[in-house]
Order: structure tokens, then C-alpha cells, then sequence
């Protein structure tokens, strides 16, 4: 592995909150506009309902590696193979951070499959540019209109 993998690390239980956070506000940066759900993004979405969820879900932490230089910046999560979640803090994205987690995902964890929402256009590229493809498989998003993607590298 490169020195560009330095800074990742295997999340602890320390780390729960922040990842918590990251993912709460990417998930109100991406998919609120699309989803526009007040009582489930800013409801049942908060960070210390995630944090409680992580800190009692199997599997959650050996699964999961950050980005930290002394700060976590961002987290990235596989299991069999499958990338399940990649998150940098939004003021942070554009600056390698997710392109080492998702490098590092490929290489030492196999992540070699995952699903993105039919509509982000901007994860797509991104996946793309790391030698991934769309496939033909398509699932629908519990009680919505849209889509998920699998993507296959």
C-alpha cells in the first residue's frame, strides 16, 4: 500500500459520533433534496440516534475504516465486498480524502461492488473514474420513486 493510505486507520467506538455526523450531513446535503422528508431528516435522522444505532449494529465497527490525520474526516464502510457507505465532511470533499478511502477500500478490503441512488450523478463520476460501472441491476428505495444503481468494479 501507498503512503496516500497513512492516514486510515480502523474505526473505534470513539469514532461513532463523528462518523455519525459526516453521514448525517451528507445525507441532508444529497438526499434531502431529492427525498424531501422533514420528519426523517431532521427527525429520525439525527446524529445521536445514528451514533446509538452504530454503537448496537454488528459488524459496524470492524467494517468501517476513517480518514484521520488528527481529525476524522471521513469514513468508508465494506463488508463482503460490498461498499456499503463512503462519506468525507462536506467542507472537506475535493481534497483526496475520498478518493484514499475508496482506494484503499478497493485494494486492501475488496470492495469490489455497491449500490448509488439513480439520481446522484455526482457519485456516479466519481465511481466511474475508480474503474467501476453501472450494471443492470436496479432496486427501489423503500417507499419512494427512485432507484439504486449497482455498480461493479
Amino acid at each position: 500500500m501507498t503512503n496516500d493510505f497513512a492516514h486510515i486507520r480502523p474505526a473505534r467506538a470513539e469514532d461513532l459520533n463523528r462518523i455519525a455526523e459526516i453521514e448525517i450531513f451528507n445525507y441532508r446535503l444529497n438526499f434531502y433534496p431529492i427525498f424531501r422528508s422533514d420528519a426523517y431528516y431532521f427527525g429520525e435522522k439525527t446524529v445521536p440516534n445514528l451514533a446509538a444505532f452504530y454503537a448496537n449494529e454488528p459488524g459496524v465497527i470492524e467494517n468501517t475504516v476513517v480518514y484521520d490525520d488528527g481529525v476524522v474526516k471521513g469514513f468508508i464502510r465494506v463488508k463482503d465486498g460490498e461498499i456499503e457507505k463512503l462519506f468525507v465532511e462536506p467542507v472537506l470533499q475535493n481534497r483526496g480524502i475520498g478518493d484514499a478511502l475508496f482506494r484503499y477500500a478497493a485494494e486492501a478490503l475488496g470492495g469490489r461492488r455497491l449500490w448509488v441512488l439513480e439520481k446522484n450523478p455526482r457519485a456516479i463520476r466519481f465511481y466511474e473514474r475508480h474503474g467501476f460501472h453501472l450494471t443492470e441491476h436496479k432496486k427501489r428505495v423503500d417507499d419512494t420513486n427512485e432507484f439504486l444503481i449497482r455498480m461493479e468494479r
